[in-house]
Formats: structure tokens, C-alpha cells, sequence
């Protein structure tokens, strides 16, 4: 397995990435349009026999923050420390970027990203009810 890191759309792997976004969110649509109006789009693929087998997208949020905005591993490929890795190279090249700080957005139906995130140092900081009435857990971590 090798890790794919982009700014910008990955159009080259866009096709895979929105067929693994669907199997990781039920089935959820992942537009070209959406992906465009996120400024300075990150995306970390993880590859293996030219398969995305995970996937950690994120992108500059107006406060300075980075926002670890969504991310996946294909049913078959948990358990082996993909989300991990993604998420150690993220960190890794948004300080190359000059970020300080990232959040992410979890919810307790993804209890293994909640718990990934904490391993990783994430801070819970807050908590929301979003549009869709569905509670959301706020992380934060420093980068430096």
C-alpha cells in the first residue's frame, strides 16, 4: 500500500474515490461540485494494486484551522491501521502548509473514527446538533 497526496480534485482518481465514498456512507454521493467549492482541497488516497482502498480529505476552513472534512476505509481493509496512516500523513503535510490546528467532526455511529481520533490526540471540544438532527462530537488537535 502507497499513500496518493493531492491539492486540488483528484480527477485523475475521482471515479474510485466516489465509488469507495459511497461504500463507506451508505450508499452517499460525493459531486465534482462539492469537491470544487472546498479552496484548497487535500486529498490522501491509499492505494494498493491501483485500488483506493482509503481515503482523508480536508481543507482550509475561514478561521485558519484545517478541517479533516471526511475520510474511509473499505470494509474489507479495516483493522489494519489505514486510517491511521492517512491521518499521520495529513498532519505531516498540513504543517508543510502552515497549519497549526486541525478539526474533524465525528459522530457516535462512527464509534471507530471516534476512537481513532482520540488515540491520535484529538481533543474534544464541543458538541452540536447539525441540520439533519443528527449530534456531532467537535475534535481538535495542535500540529506543532
Amino acid at each position: 500500500m502507497y499513500i496518493v497526496t493531492i491539492e486540488g480534485i483528484p480527477y485523475e482518481w475521482l471515479e474510485p474515490l466516489q465509488e469507495l465514498h459511497a461504500h463507506v456512507f451508505d450508499g452517499a454521493k460525493l459531486s465534482v461540485e462539492k469537491l470544487e467549492r472546498k479552496e484548497g482541497l487535500l486529498c490522501l488516497l491509499a492505494v494498493e494494486e491501483e485500488s483506493i482502498i482509503g481515503f482523508k480529505l480536508g481543507y482550509p476552513h475561514p478561521d485558519g484551522v484545517f478541517y479533516s472534512w471526511l475520510g474511509g476505509v473499505h470494509v474489507t481493509k479495516r483493522g489494519q491501521g489505514i486510517a491511521s496512516q492517512l491521518m499521520k500523513k495529513q498532519h505531516e503535510h498540513i504543517k508543510t502548509l502552515g497549519f497549526h490546528k486541525v478539526r474533524t467532526y465525528g459522530r457516535n455511529a462512527r464509534k471507530a473514527m471516534l476512537i481513532t481520533n482520540l488515540k491520535h490526540g484529538f481533543d474534544i471540544v464541543s458538541t452540536f446538533v447539525d441540520e439533519k438532527g443528527r449530534h456531532k462530537i467537535i475534535f481538535e488537535k495542535t500540529v506543532d
